[in-house]
């Protein structure tokens, strides 16, 4: 398996692959998003692949201190091997993810991973567009 960064030209494939391994939410993803994101930063977007076939993404952030991880999507034939472990080499401090509630299929992959929910905490949130 090989992790390389998102570019522009993935913009299609990535959406397809979201629509694919991602939880459905309301999220209002598009190419205009996608390419505002690697716009922006391009190490945005982590993509895993084997023999050249998408089988995860991630979108990671880094302030120095902790890195943000949201929007894990593995392929459903290749979960439960390992492939959200790989993505969690970023050296930080400490590392977050958001994980909504609802999805509760993607719990024991990040609890497996080490990830535990913290009671003191809770994500707030303005919708902007």
């Amino acid at each position: 398996m090989t992790i390389r960064h998102g570019s522009k030209d993935d913009v299609d494939e990535i959406l397809a692959f979201w629509r694919l391994a991602a939880e459905g939410t309301d999220r209002r993803d598009s190419p205009e998003a996608y390419l505002t994101l690697v716009g922006r930063d391009p190490q945005a977007v982590l993509v895993a692949e084997i023999d050249g076939a998408m089988v995860g993404t991630l979108l990671a952030g880094w302030d120095g201190w902790r890195a943000h991880l949201y929007r894990l999507a593995v392929h459903p034939e290749h979960r439960r091997r390992g492939i959200a472990r790989r993505f969690q080499a970023l050296g930080a401090m400490r590392s977050d993810a958001m994980v909504l509630d609802d999805n509760t299929s993607a719990h024991p992959t990040w609890a497996d991973s080490g990830y535990s929910r913290q009671p003191e905490c809770s994500r707030w949130v303005k919708l902007l567009k």
